[in-house]
């Protein structure tokens, strides 16, 4: 891990988007999307998950695997030729096939070259009503062959980037871990949302028990947060359900949890923020966590439960 202090200022952008069942139609929102955060001078741009499709996971079928590619793919080759092209680092989203019978949730990191930086495989894997994702996915390997942790920052020319996956924001585990390995900023593709059945309470319940959590993360690691997440209602495939509203609220905020640009529920928007990269640091000195982390006493958290 670097000791290396990151100095200066970072421009992001986070871009929350409609989805449509059109996977060319779906990229093309994508792909002008980008264009316009890199007109205004984003050289990180982070997109949600799954951005290239409907949420398929609202129900189990089988037929849904024909959406999946290999990675490099048709759909990381354009990713690629886009960050190229822009000179952006870009976060992208890809229902990704292994190999026969191993999918997985995959988020990519390209560098501004165009080449793939890294990739992170979702690694929490969520299985509730209207989203059925252990049907789908495989999680995300714990360790990689070279002895690295699953939870691992990807270096890019926009700094160490501590990619996660939706489910994996509630998760504190893996923002510490990342947090450790040296990541600068965390990340958190998603896809959330609303039952339509649940009341308007509720509803807001949860929303701001999705941000606050995230915010949380930001809090206790002293790291900046972006969260993209998809909008705009969805129907269930399978007519059972009135299908799920992405309630969009994404959002960036700072190390201190400072909420620095937050978008509506309804809205396709791009948000952008000038991030100063030497916050973090500054703050560490004031609030030292890391440094007052008990190790010697945390021995249980890795039992499912404690006897």
């Amino acid at each position: 891990m670097s000791n290396t202090r990151s100095t200066g200022y970072l421009n992001i952008a986070a871009i929350q988007q409609v989805c449509s069942s059109d996977k060319a139609a779906s990229l093309a929102t994508t792909e002008k999307l980008v264009r316009e955060a890199s007109a205004n001078g984003a050289e990180l741009v982070v997109l949600q998950e799954l951005h290239a499709t409907l949420y398929f996971c609202q129900t189990e079928n089988s037929d849904v695997f024909e959406l999946a590619e290999p990675i490099p793919g048709p759909t990381s080759e354009r990713l690629s030729e886009l960050a190229r092209e822009l000179g952006i680092v870009l976060v992208g989203s890809i229902f990704e096939r292994r190999m026969n019978g191993v999918y997985h949730n995959t988020a990519v990191v390209f560098e501004k070259d165009g080449s793939l930086a890294g990739l992170y495989r979702k690694m929490h894997i969520p299985d509730d009503p209207g989203f059925y994702e252990k049907f789908y996915f495989t999680p995300g390997d714990a360790h990689f062959n070279n002895g690295q942790s699953g939870f691992t920052p990807i270096e890019t020319s926009a700094g160490k980037l501590g990619v996660l996956v939706c489910w994996d924001q509630w998760y504190p585990e893996a923002a510490r871990l990342m947090a450790l390995a040296g990541a600068e900023i965390l990340i958190y593709p998603t896809a959330i949302g609303w039952d339509l059945t649940d009341d308007p309470e509720e509803q807001a319940r949860q929303l701001e028990a999705w941000v606050t959590v995230q915010r949380g993360h930001a809090v206790a690691n002293n790291l900046p947060v972006v969260a993209p997440n998809r909008v705009g209602t969805e129907p269930d495939p399978s007519g059972q359900t009135d299908g799920i509203q992405f309630w969009g609220n994404s959002f960036i905020c700072g190390p201190q949890g400072e909420l620095l640009a937050r978008a509506d529920d309804r809205a396709e928007c791009i948000l952008d923020v000038r991030l100063d990269r030497t916050r973090s640091e500054s703050i560490r000195r004031i609030w030292p966590y890391l440094r007052d982390r008990r190790i010697d006493a945390y021995g249980d958290i890795l039992k499912r439960v404690r006897d």
